[in-house]
């Protein structure tokens, strides 16, 4: 049993008594070391579904069988602004990805999916559970009874759980375990770390999801979805953030000792940063991201007055009327923008107390990242080494989904395919809820542990 993050694990103690408004269902196909697994990131500029098969055995991705993006609608700054256009994209974004893959699939259509959740929605919480285990031999069913009760006591009821995440263990004082199965001891301590999201995030989530006759398979954070999908397992270990720039926010990831510590957003990305062109050159939107990905730097030199950029202004319909604007006017309109949010980043990190633990590592992906000069931007203003991360190649990843800014994507895959198979099939009418176990009463929490007790 895998022991970085069981979420999965827990649910199949309750599987019988759980009820909520909520749910996910199962299909009840043979399972196969190989399996189909879908997943969809609903981001500000793009909403892109992924479908993979993975090898259940060995919890890695063999293949890509399926890719679909569409520009989102509906969403402004990682927000659901209208939820019927989100709807129309989504199922729009999930078909063509379904068509691509039905071949491989066997003509089966997809009855669940993996959602990435932006992390500007989602909140850690830190805390540890105490097991006695009597002197005896511990077991994996000691750390899920310890995940158990963490769950129970992760958030409000007004939050959700995305993650369960058990960072380190503690055995009769000896700390800095990592997988204590099969040790002797008294007590155990689990020093975990819950990533939960608020309710009405996740239920609109399930809402646009359930419209397109799919139910959820399981979400993951987009920042946690990032980091699987750049960082080599060093970093992860020593200390590193990563920092995923989006169109409408900048997500962050903190890991630590290999487990995900931490995740955070601001909101603030490469959409304001081409909003700020607009009005500073007073050009269309759609121009000014054009001159963005054209001419664009974070840097403030290597440009002279006499190179020029053609801008043509709001409203005008022909070239032939449109300004010369010197190029080294464009740097001084976009790097307060991105100074700022490094300095927004830097802020956060340090008000969690996060700036020390974090490393002096960081690295940098998503579609805003890719600016030319962003690296060196972010060295000067974080003072920590920085690289850019793009994530890991896939067989059947198509070249344009090779860049940062399809690194959530590929990040939920490769958790997918670590925590898919743990979801058993129990058949069509098995339903589960990512977000009531909050809400539960104390009774059915005495049930539940007593149930264990009897049964392991």
């Amino acid at each position: 049993m895998q022991l970085t993050e069981s979420l999965f694990n827990i649910d199949k103690i309750d599987k019988k008594n759980k009820k909520s408004n909520s749910t996910i269902k199962f299909d009840t196909r043979k399972k196969s070391n190989i399996k189909p697994v879908a997943v969809i990131d609903i981001g500000t500029s793009k909403t892109c579904c992924m479908i993979a098969n993975i090898d259940t055995d060995s919890k890695i991705i063999s293949e890509i069988i399926g890719v679909s993006q569409q520009a989102s609608k509906g969403i402004k700054n990682s927000k659901i602004i209208d939820l019927k256009l989100i709807e129309e994209t989504v199922g729009s974004v999930i078909q063509s990805a379904e068509n691509m893959a039905r071949p491989h699939m066997g003509g089966d259509n997809l009855k669940n999916i993996f959602v990435t959740i932006s992390s500007l929605n989602t909140i850690p919480h830190h805390f540890s559970v105490d097991i006695n285990v009597s002197g005896r031999q511990i077991s994996e069913k000691d750390i899920d009874s310890a995940l158990l009760q963490a769950r129970y006591v992760a958030s409000p009821k007004e939050e959700g759980i995305v993650h369960i995440i058990p960072a380190s263990y503690t055995v009769d004082r000896q700390s800095g375990i990592k997988t204590p199965v099969g040790m002797f001891g008294h007590q155990m301590t689990v020093d975990i770390t819950t990533i939960t999201a608020d309710i009405s995030s996740i239920q609109n989530l399930t809402h646009i999801i359930n419209s397109n006759h799919l139910d959820i398979w399981g979400f993951c954070a987009s920042s946690y979805a990032a980091g699987l999908s750049c960082l080599v397992e060093d970093e992860k270990i020593l200390g590193c953030t990563v920092i995923d720039m989006g169109a409408g926010s900048t997500q962050i990831g903190v890991f630590f000792e290999g487990a995900l510590i931490y995740t955070g957003a601001i909101p603030v990305g490469g959409a304001h940063v081409t909003n700020d062109i607009a009005r500073g050159l007073t050009t269309s939107i759609s121009d000014a991201e054009r001159i963005k990905i054209l001419y664009g730097s974070a840097s403030a030199t290597g440009y002279g007055d006499h190179e020029t950029i053609d801008v043509t202004s709001i409203g005008e319909k022909d070239i032939d009327v449109s300004s010369k604007v010197s190029r080294s006017l464009l740097p001084t309109i976009i790097l307060p923008r991105l100074e700022e949010t490094f300095e927004m980043v830097r802020a956060k990190l340090n008000d969690e107390g996060l700036s020390q633990i974090a490393g002096r590592r960081v690295v940098l992906t998503g579609g805003a990242s890719q600016l030319s000069g962003m690296k060196e931007l972010a060295k000067h203003v974080l003072d920590k080494k920085v690289r850019l991360g793009s994530p890991m190649n896939i067989k059947g990843q198509a070249e344009s989904t090779k860049t940062p800014a399809f690194a959530a994507c590929i990040g939920s895959l490769q958790y997918a395919a670590k925590y898919a198979d743990n979801l058993q099939n129990t058949g069509s009418n098995h339903k589960f809820s990512l977000i009531s176990w909050p809400q539960i009463s104390d009774n059915f929490l005495k049930k539940a542990v007593g149930w264990v007790k009897e049964n392991w």
